[in-house]
């Protein structure tokens, strides 16, 4: 029996983990880099040990770390989370050596799978279908679209489309770089791919006994980056019939390799009801959640009795129930090629949760809430930019694709850009409600479309009124403990008060909140139909044409969030003066995001056209190409490789011919 479980990852599943081993009676152990010191996994185990250093590479990627914290801390047993060192068979081997119980697949079963190429390879022997498999070097013009691939690991990291062959060597080397990077291993292959097809995946679950659980499929079609965004179970596309045969290659596969503990069988079907093997997952996955729920079982616990040689307790897992679909909030901007956003998180607040890392309980539409961040913490730049879960099981799809969308809009969230709108968009979309997902969906209905703000722009003038009465009251607040109000400050004026703000995504121009304080009313001269209720400092209750309207006022370092029923407005201050300092030099192209410069690929002096990649920043595990904005000659370069840039800092400037 385990009596204390070391959990070789952070955040959100870390947390998740724990809590499973909680509800068991079992001692948690974390690891923390010294970014995560103050994070909440390293809060919330009941032992935690230091990993000296930021990056991954020196902290959750070092096995023998990772084993001697494991030992130090006395924990008997270890559990790789996903990610990092999850699907390292080399790292399985040291835990066991060890003397650790391996929380996870047998070594031979990662090895066998942690190549995709020798996969598909034994996969194929073993009649599961495959899709062909194409050496990057022989790819003609006949066999296009193709996608590159990295052999070991996921994430959609190491991954390319290629359309025109033209492309392919430049496509090639980004994912090799790619791949070396976050997986220590630059092996790449091509496939054909399928513009359309749609992702399917089957949960199994075997024990040491002989006995095999294939927990139905879920369906991960929508993707950015080739990175998984909404999961859901059952999938709408599939049958009972295709399902049958789903399964069956997943057993298949199963028993190719050996397999005992939690994995994923993954699949990619096309229109006609075929499937090809992608990859087998040694590991649990993100998207787990959505098949706790439809079977009522806790994956995570089950993965620790098995390691302790349980048995399941029947020949078949339990019966499939209602609908289940999970959303990944991530901090990034899907406006600006999804770059990822770092910083303050000054509020994270889903309303309505009723379970959080475990299966919530009744039988109508319920929320749960896997979070590796809270209120005031920090995202930085080195680890994934995955705020949070927010999963629904309901009875029926369209019960939990309202009840997940609904939830996601009233979410306060305030501090960074995230992809919260896209989300919401994608939800209410009526392709996906009527069940018509697959790889390409955001590309076919229009990344800018599905990325617009949910609160529309005629929420953008009420919300900048509600932001300037919160700042009003909190001045008259303020005002009645100061010694200006005994030097003739007046709380009561004839005079307009006039504030302007820009939308913090809107079209730049500014919005004027005007209002006239008198005594006992507020008028508002630029809003007809509009009458202020009530004002506070953090509420503001408005009259919008015989509509009363809540507007919760939040103010930050960043600006003033405005939350209320006509969606989430996010604003900006306009300053009096402007800020001399920043104002940079025409041409100049200034860093994203915050990164580091993993290469450089101009010197001063050269010529560039418009596209021209000038060098890649790496931040949170993905590369960022930065490429000329316009023809010219590079007339300065103020960055070399490792460098580490904050945003908004100063890369390249680019001159025209005269100007050189």
């Amino acid at each position: 029996m385990i009596s204390s479980l070391l959990v070789a990852n952070r955040g959100e599943i870390a947390r998740r983990i724990f809590r499973s081993c909680r509800d068991a009676g079992i001692i948690t152990v974390a690891v923390h880099s010294d970014a995560d010191a103050s994070a909440l996994h390293a809060l919330e185990a009941d032992v935690a040990v230091r990993l000296p250093g930021d990056a991954a590479g020196d902290t959750y990627l070092r096995a023998d770390l990772v084993v001697a914290a494991a030992l130090d801390a006395g924990a008997d047993a270890v559990h790789p989370g996903y990610g990092f060192l999850s699907e390292n068979a080399d790292f399985a081997r040291a835990v066991i050596a060890a003397g650790l119980t391996w929380v996870g697949p047998p070594p031979s079963a990662i090895d066998a799978m942690g190549s995709k190429i020798a996969a598909k390879e034994m996969m194929a022997a073993a009649g599961v279908p495959v899709l062909s498999q194409l050496d990057p070097a022989t790819v003609t013009g006949a066999d296009l679209p193709v996608l590159v691939k990295a052999s070991a690991g996921g994430g959609g990291r190491g991954m390319r489309i290629v359309t025109d062959l033209a492309d392919l060597p430049e496509q090639i080397d980004l994912a090799r770089a790619e791949a070396a990077s976050a997986f220590g291993d630059p092996t790449v292959f091509c496939e054909p791919y399928l513009a359309t097809g749609r992702h399917i995946e089957v949960q199994v679950l075997a024990d040491t006994h002989g006995t095999v659980w294939t927990l139905g499929e879920r369906d991960c079609s929508i993707q950015r980056r080739h990175q998984k965004v909404v999961e859901e179970a059952p999938s709408p596309f599939v049958d009972v019939e295709l399902r049958e045969r789903l399964c069956t290659a997943a057993s298949e596969a199963v028993s190719a390799i050996g397999y005992v503990g939690a994995g994923t069988v993954e699949f990619l079907a096309s229109d006609d009801g075929r499937f090809f093997f992608l990859e087998m997952n040694t590991r649990l996955q993100v998207e787990h959640p959505v098949t706790e729920c439809v079977f009522g079982i806790d994956l995570v616990d089950w993965q620790v009795r098995i390691a302790e040689g349980a048995r399941l307790p029947s020949p078949e897992p339990p019966p499939m129930s209602g609908h289940a679909i999970e959303v990944r909030l991530y901090a990034e901007d899907p406006a600006e090629d999804w770059r990822p956003t770092s910083g303050a998180l000054h509020l994270l607040d889903v309303p309505g949760v009723n379970a959080e890392f475990r299966v919530p309980g009744g039988t109508s539409a319920a929320l749960r809430l896997d979070a590796g961040f809270a209120s005031g913490d920090v995202v930085s730049t080195h680890y994934d930019s995955m705020l949070a879960k927010v999963i629904v099981w309901a009875p029926t799809r369209a019960e939990a694709a309202r009840r997940l969308a609904s939830a996601l809009a009233r979410t306060r969230l305030h501090g960074l850009t995230t992809n919260r709108d896209l989300l919401v968009n994608v939800l209410r979309h009526p392709a996906f409600l009527a069940g018509d997902v697959h790889t390409a969906f955001l590309d076919q209905h229009g990344l800018d479309e599905l990325s617009r703000p949910i609160a529309s722009s005629d929420a953008d003038p009420i919300a900048a009124i509600a932001a300037a009465l919160a700042d009003g009251a909190a001045q008259r607040a303020a005002a009645t403990t100061m010694a200006s109000v005994r030097q003739g400050f007046r709380t009561l004026m004839s005079q307009p008060v006039e504030k302007r703000y820009l939308a913090a995504r809107g079209t730049g121009e500014e919005i004027i909140a005007r209002y006239t304080p008198a005594r006992g009313t507020i008028a508002l001269p630029d809003l007809d139909g509009v009458a202020v209720r009530s004002a506070s400092p953090g509420l503001v209750v408005l009259d919008v044409a015989g509509r009363r309207i809540d507007l919760a006022v939040h103010r930050t370092p960043d600006g003033v969030h405005v939350d209320s029923v006509l969606g989430p407005v996010d604003l900006v201050a306009v300053p009096r003066f402007p800020d001399s300092s920043e104002v940079v030099a025409p041409g100049s192209l200034v860093a994203p995001m915050p990164g580091s410069v993993v290469s450089v690929h101009v010197a001063p002096g050269d010529t560039v056209t418009a596209g021209t990649p000038l060098l890649v920043l790496e931040a949170m595990k993905m590369h960022h190409t930065i490429k000329a904005s316009e023809d010219g000659v590079v007339a300065s370069l103020s960055v070399a490789v490792g460098d580490h840039v904050e945003t908004g800092a100063v890369l390249v400037v680019l001159a025209t011919e005269g100007e050189a």
